[in-house]
């Protein structure tokens, strides 16, 4: 009708006005502004909290003490994952655990997926070569293969305190 295609009355009938044409209708508000208004009349926008599932402060897990101090083997192991890049395979992930007194590698895993598994394999590896005594101490830090209820519910049963620290 006009001689104009469509899509370009409607592009240009649908566009966001410009700040300058916004300006020149009336009058321009800061967020500043608002907020002050808001105040004196007293009222407030609806501001929802973010869901926290284990309470304001708490958390099913604590970090322990940073002491890596021994005075013997076996009294404090650390444990921990590795990426490796493979050309073939893409990632594979080596899982080992050293003792914090002799700072040697007791034992280690190795896995094409990053699972509890190559963890509990580890760990189980390290168990059956050394002589532990119960109150032995694993530090990792919070990877969700460590915090599973898998690995947790294992490392009581064999009678390790796992130690969380957080980085």
């Amino acid at each position: 009708m006009l001689g104009i295609a469509r899509s370009s009355y409607y592009r240009i009938k649908n566009r966001k006005p410009s700040q300058r044409e916004i300006e020149n209708q009336g009058l321009s508000v800061s967020i500043k502004r608002v907020q002050r208004f808001m105040q004196r009349l007293g009222i407030a926008s609806i501001t929802y909290k973010k869901f926290r599932p284990f309470g304001k402060g708490t958390s099913p897990i604590k970090e322990g003490k940073r002491d890596f101090s021994t005075t013997g083997l076996n009294q404090k192991w650390v444990s921990d994952i590795t990426y490796i890049p493979s050309l073939r395979d893409g990632w594979c992930y080596l899982s080992s655990v050293m003792d914090l007194h002799s700072k040697k590698m007791i034992a280690y895993s190795f896995s094409r997926t990053m699972t509890t598994a190559v963890v509990r394999k580890a760990i189980q590896y390290a168990l059956n070569e050394q002589t532990t005594s119960p109150g032995l101490i694993l530090h990792s830090d919070l990877g969700s293969q460590y915090t599973s209820e898998e690995l947790t519910t294992f490392l009581e049963r064999q009678h390790l305190r796992l130690n969380f620290l957080l980085t």
